[in-house]
């Protein structure tokens, strides 16, 4: 395929309700940065479009959470979320907002060119209504059991377990979550988007024509969407929040934020060439240029499936390619902001960017291990201790040790001056080196082109191990000291020297051009040691050996990086077990036993001060009967209630090794989402036994309070799951 003559590249818009948290950052917004950063390097035409999600229920259900507008909302996390991806290096063309007036007016009239040409279907179908909130639920307003991995954790447009995009009539059990009542159905009109017109083009589209240059797990998702047969799409939605349906018979609905928000990649790229004086139609309409999405798992299917048929039917160009990520996790367990289970990108530049010791150095520092760890092709996982052995033994010991040694010794042995080389005594460790740096240039290149940014990676810290080791070997600070009458060294040995640090300088020139994909503030910083223009950071120069001129003068060293500290990781790691205990305490609390009317707890005497007495005492047991328990801790990681049972509760509890459902009699006495993170003290060895037709594999132990309320028996400190109770 000829190069492209020019690149329009998105991440994920972010919804605008909440704090983004690392895991986002490595999904949707490293990798694209680093690709769009090399191809800037390369001279290519390159855009790069992002901007704020602002429509869709997630923003009038956090203006809910606190008690204010959901204009409000988008307005306090646009800023917080474009300030954190400056401070994380992000470099957008555009970061934009689809509240703007440019966005709404783009959405409209991609709506009203489909549905003029037809290829919009106007039904009316019975929705989801919830009689007690008088309103018609949209798709997140539904949660029940997801038909493809059985998880509770579904909801009417997506399972937040498995990433399966859903409709809310494929869940099973569903209930509102405004009222936590089964909804009913009701008639309404809404338009759709026909996507079973275009289940042929797809296939070949994306089974045959990109089977060789997309990712499996995007190939596997698309195919399986695509085998289960497409549906007709609803593209409206009865909601009063979000972009007005442009028709006269559509009072009261918006356009559907999975039709509305992708669209928003093209009115950032209007904003952004009416900012700059240039034409937006080309980056969308020509066929010479290249539509790259950067997304994570759970929006493969709108950006591979949905959206593309829209770009389509409208004539614009589809993507090239959708390079979607897995998830991270964090310290071995999903991030959930509702456990304090997570790391903010603000808690991030506020602990580490802008400390005193911080600054865009730190912001580096995270960018190299997300990148390390990537989510490419499965899940993988953040830890603290991770982190700090990648800067220490990495960024620090190898790339930043490297670069320190060659400018200490170039200001020792050579005058401070870059030295000449001497090519009639070029050696073959010399041979070795320069055809190494040609080398992993190339790799470096071939990796970044195909998205495979974690090789890409290695390749250039690999680059700087290599560097030192031909130091290591070449010993300059030896053959300083075979010296002549004068005291100084040697002509011969001087030339060795001369040649040494030479290469190790130009080195130092390409690892900064190989780095500054990944590491923009470190490649700057070393330009500047280097006394060079970042023009020097342009590819071209990848691989080049006359990249720092003899006789220049350059700075004294100054280190690159600095040491993550013991007490830093203890103390994060502290952090993050305190909000996790924290939250866990706040829903123990919400379900403590109330206090008499004279604000007293039961007496000392054994016998409440009101209410009921305590149990009897059972017959005495003998150990082995007690042995016979299999007790072990479980974390509940999602409790629903069971239709028609007002007593039970059918819970996901994580064992360890295992994860099993247990249906317990506590539905009276908390509610589902108060469970969500608690550890129990569960009978593990209990024979399973069916309840409303879900077999329960285990029992929670609780204690009935004298009021006759219940708590849940648990550890006192966060415990591993699956550890034994004796």
């Amino acid at each position: 395929m000829n190069q492209p003559k020019r690149y329009l590249i998105t991440s994920a818009l972010p919804y605008a309700n909440g704090q983004k948290h690392i895991g986002h950052l490595a999904g949707a917004y490293i990798p694209a940065d680093i690709y769009v950063r090399y191809l800037r390097a390369q001279k290519r035409d390159v855009v790069y479009v992002c901007g704020s999600d602002e429509h869709g229920t997630a923003i009038p259900i956090q203006a809910m959470k606190e008690g204010t507008t959901p204009q409000a909302i988008i307005d306090k996390y646009h800023t917080i979320m474009k300030e954190n991806f400056e401070d994380l290096s992000i470099s957008f063309d555009i970061y934009d907002r689809t509240s703007n007036p440019i966005h709404h007016e783009t959405t409209q009239e991609f709506f009203t060119y489909l549905n003029d040409r037809n290829e919009l279907e106007v039904k009316e179908t019975e929705q989801y209504f919830d009689e007690q909130a008088q309103t018609f639920l949209a798709d997140r307003y539904i949660k029940g059991t997801c038909p493809n991995c059985g998880s509770d954790r579904a909801f009417g447009d997506q399972c937040e377990k498995c990433g399966t995009s859903l409709s809310p009539d494929e869940l099973i059990n569903p209930v509102s979550t405004l009222s936590g009542n089964p909804p009913v159905k009701k008639a309404t009109k809404h338009w759709y988007l026909p996507l079973n017109r275009h289940e042929d083009w797809l296939r070949q589209w994306i089974t045959v024509d990109h089977a060789a240059d997309w990712k499996a797990n995007v190939l596997g998702q698309c195919k399986s969407w695509i085998d289960n047969g497409l549906q007709p799409r609803a593209v409206t939605r009865d909601l009063d929040w979000g972009v007005k349906v442009p028709l006269p018979d559509a009072e009261g609905k918006v356009l559907y934020v999975w039709f509305d928000a992708p669209i928003g990649y093209i009115s950032a790229t209007k904003q952004w060439a009416k900012d700059n004086d240039k034409d937006w139609e080309p980056y969308w309409k020509d066929a010479d240029s290249k539509l790259v999405h950067f997304v994570g798992k759970d929006n493969i299917v709108f950006h591979c499936i949905i959206f593309p048929t829209m770009l389509k039917l409208h004539g614009y160009q589809v993507p090239e390619n959708v390079p979607a990520n897995e998830f991270m996790n964090l310290e071995g367990d999903k991030m959930s902001t509702s456990r304090g289970w997570k790391l903010d990108m603000q808690d991030f530049i506020d602990d580490f960017i802008k400390k005193e010791n911080g600054g865009p150095q730190l912001a580096d520092a995270l960018r190299y291990y997300l990148t390390t760890i990537l989510p490419e092709t499965k899940d993988s996982d953040f830890s603290w201790k991770g982190f700090q052995d990648a800067v220490n033994s990495e960024l620090v010991a190898i790339f930043g040790n490297y670069v320190n040694r060659t400018f200490v010794l170039m200001h020792k042995l050579c005058g401070g001056k870059v030295p000449k080389f001497h090519n009639d005594i070029i050696a073959e460790a010399d041979k070795g080196l320069i055809s190494e740096i040609g080398i992993s240039a190339a790799k470096v290149e071939e990796l970044l082109e195909t998205y495979k940014f974690r090789d890409a990676l290695f390749e250039v810290i690999d680059l700087a191990r290599k560097g030192n080791r031909y130091m290591q070997e070449q010993e300059p600070w030896i053959k300083a000291k075979q010296t002549g009458e004068d005291g100084q060294p040697t002509a011969e040995a001087q030339a060795k020297i001369d040649n040494c640090l030479h290469l190790c300088l130009q080195l130092c020139a390409n690892l900064a051009v190989l780095i500054n994909p990944f590491l923009p503030n470190t490649a700057r910083k070393m330009c500047t040691q280097m006394k060079v223009v970042d023009r020097m950071l342009e590819w071209e120069n990848a691989g080049s050996l006359k990249l720092l001129s003899v006789g220049y003068s350059l700075r004294a060293p100054e280190l690159l990086f600095r040491k993550i500290e013991d007490s830093e990781v203890a103390y994060q790691v502290e952090k993050l077990n305190k909000a996790l205990e924290k939250s866990r305490m706040e829903q123990e609390q919400a379900n403590a036993p109330q206090t008499t009317d004279n604000g007293q707890q039961p007496t000392g005497n054994g016998q409440p001060a009101t209410g009921n007495p305590l149990p009897e005492a059972k017959s005495e047991i003998q150990y082995d009967d007690f042995a016979k328990l299999d007790l072990r801790i479980g974390t509940i990681r999602e409790a629903v209630k069971v239709p028609k049972a007002d007593k039970l509760l059918q819970l996901t509890v994580d064992m360890g090794s295992e994860t099993r459902t247990i249906v317990s009699g506590i539905a009276q006495h908390f509610t589902p989402e108060s469970l969500a993170g608690k550890q129990v003290i569960v009978v593990a060895n209990l024979a399973p036994r069916k309840m409303r037709g879900i077999e329960s594999q285990g029992m929670i132990l609780s204690a009935e309070q004298p009021d006759g309320s219940l708590i849940l028996v648990g550890p006192d400190a966060l415990t591993i799951p699956g550890s034994g109770v004796k």
